[in-house]
C-alpha cells in the first residue's frame, strides 16, 4: 500500500488522532501511519481518563481550559456517546511534611475556571466516608475535574479524519523519513507515503521519528506509570456511601459543603443516585505519592510512578502495584486486596513537562505534536486546532495566543 497526501501524520495515539483530525477539517488530504494494529496501544488507551484544569505547567493548563468547549459541545457526528465529559472531582490530602505543596497547589487552582476549596475534615470525610481522619490535615477539593470517556475521544477523532476524506493506516510503523523534491516520503512496514508536511506525533518514538528524518530531537523522555484495578468489598461497600451529589460541585460554588458528614460505617442518603464508592471523587494526594478513583465497579489505583523506561510495551510492576496498595490503604480505611488487573502506560515528556507543538525551524515541513505527558487526552482539542493553525500560518484559536512561545519547537535545547 502506498499513496500521496497532504499531510502525513505519524502516530495514531490521541495526539496523532487530534491532529488529523483537525488538518482534515481544514481541507487537507491526511494519512494517519499508526505502527500498531490498533491506534491509542500504548499510552492513550492505558490512561487515569480524568479530565483536570488544575493539572501541569501554566501553558498545559491553558490548553486544557481550550479544550473543554470541545468536550462539552463536541461538533455534531463527533460521538454517540452523548457525554464525554462526567463529574467526578477531585480530592487531593495533605499532612504537615506537604505544606509546601498544598499552598502551591491551593496558589494555582485558586485560578481555574472552577478553583479549588480548602475544606475542613469533616467536609473531606462527608465526600469520602472511608478516610482515615488522622491520614491528613488538610484538604483541597478540585470540582471542576471530570471523568473522560478516552475511547469515545479516540474513536471520535478517528471518525472525523476518514469524514474528511482521510485514511488510517496500521501496521505502518515508519522506518525512515527523507525529504526529496518538496515532499517527505515515509518508508513503513506498510508501504511508502508521502506529503508535503510531516507531524511527528509518534509519542514515546517521536525523537526517533525525528532522528529517522535527520531532524534535532527535543530530548523527550518516556516514564512508565503503572495502575491497578482493585476490587472493592461488596459488604463494606455500602458503609461508604457517597453525596447524593457525586460530584461536589456545592463545594466549588461557594457552599460550605454536605450538611451531614458521614463517617465510616454510616449510611448514605437514601435515593442517592450513586452507591458505595461509585460517588466518590478521586483521592490523591498533594505530593503526587498515589491517587484512586472508582473504576467498573471497583477501584483503580495508582502509586503515580514516573520511572524513565524506553520506548516500547510496558508490563506492571509487582513492586509497583503493592506500593500503590500501601498507599491507598495507609489513607483510606477500606480493605482493598484483590486485584483484577493491572497494568503500566507511557507518559512521555519535554524537559520542561510542556507539549510541543507547530512547525520545525530547521525542517521544511517537518512538523511537531509530541511530549503531551500525561495530559494528552485533556489537551487534544486545543493541541490538535493550534497545530493546524500554525501549519496553515492562521492566527492560534482563541484562548491559545498566549501558549504559541510556550509549546514552539524552538524553545528546548536541541541536538
Amino acid at each position: 500500500m502506498s499513496g500521496l497526501s497532504d499531510v502525513l501524520v505519524v502516530g495514531g495515539g490521541i495526539a496523532g488522532a487530534a491532529a488529523g483530525y483537525f488538518l482534515g477539517r481544514s481541507g487537507g488530504r491526511v494519512t494517519l501511519l499508526e505502527a500498531e494494529r490498533a491506534p491509542g496501544t500504548h499510552a492513550t488507551g492505558r490512561s487515569a481518563a480524568l479530565f483536570s484544569e488544575y493539572y501541569g505547567t501554566t501553558v498545559v493548563r491553558e490548553l486544557t481550559v481550550a479544550s473543554r468547549a470541545f468536550y462539552e459541545r463536541p461538533p455534531a457526528g463527533f460521538s454517540p456517546v452523548t457525554a464525554l465529559l462526567r463529574p467526578r472531582g477531585v480530592l487531593a490530602l495533605g499532612t504537615p511534611d506537604t505544606g509546601r505543596e498544598f499552598d502551591a497547589a491551593k496558589a494555582s487552582g485558586a485560578t481555574a475556571p472552577r478553583p479549588v476549596v480548602e475544606l475542613d475534615r469533616d467536609q473531606a470525610l462527608a465526600l469520602c466516608p472511608a478516610l482515615r481522619p488522622d491520614a491528613f490535615d488538610r484538604a483541597l477539593y478540585k470540582p471542576g475535574a471530570r471523568d473522560i470517556d478516552t475511547d469515545a475521544v479516540l474513536q471520535g477523532f478517528l471518525r472525523g479524519l476518514k469524514a474528511a476524506g482521510g485514511t488510517v493506516v496500521t501496521g505502518a510503523r515508519v522506518h525512515g523519513l527523507t525529504f526529496r523534491r518538496g515532499r517527505w516520503h515515509a518508508a513503513t512496514a506498510a508501504g511508502e507515503f508521502s506529503a508535503p508536511v510531516v507531524v511527528d506525533a509518534a509519542g514515546a518514538w517521536a525523537d526517533q521519528v525525528a532522528v529517522s528524518a535527520g531532524v534535532a530531537v527535543q530530548g523527550l523522555v518516556s516514564y512508565r506509570r503503572t495502575a491497578a484495578l482493585a476490587s472493592v468489598p461488596e459488604d463494606r461497600a455500602s458503609a461508604y456511601r457517597a453525596p447524593a451529589d457525586r460530584s461536589g460541585d456545592e463545594l466549588g460554588r461557594g457552599h460550605p459543603g454536605p450538611p451531614h458528614p458521614r463517617r465510616p460505617g454510616a449510611e448514605g442518603p437514601p435515593g442517592g443516585t450513586a452507591a458505595g464508592v461509585a460517588g466518590w471523587p478521586m483521592i490523591a494526594d498533594v505530593a503526587d505519592t498515589f491517587y484512586a478513583r472508582p473504576e467498573s465497579g471497583g477501584l483503580l489505583i495508582s502509586p503515580a510512578d514516573a520511572t524513565p523506561v524506553p520506548p516500547g510495551d510496558v508490563r506492571p510492576d509487582d513492586h509497583d502495584v503493592a506500593l500503590a496498595l500501601e498507599r491507598f490503604r495507609a489513607v483510606v480505611a477500606l480493605p482493598v486486596r484483590h486485584v483484577r488487573r493491572a497494568w503500566a502506560g507511557l507518559r512521555t515528556s519535554t524537559p520542561d513537562d510542556t507539549p510541543v507543538i507547530g512547525p520545525d525551524p530547521d525542517a521544511p515541513g517537518f512538523c511537531w505534536l509530541a511530549g503531551l505527558g500525561g495530559y494528552g487526552i485533556q489537551t487534544a482539542p486545543a493541541a490538535g486546532a493550534l497545530l493546524a493553525a500554525l501549519i496553515a500560518g492562521h492566527e492560534p484559536p482563541p484562548g491559545l495566543t498566549t501558549a504559541v512561545a510556550g509549546v514552539t519547537p524552538a524553545r528546548t535545547g536541541r541536538s
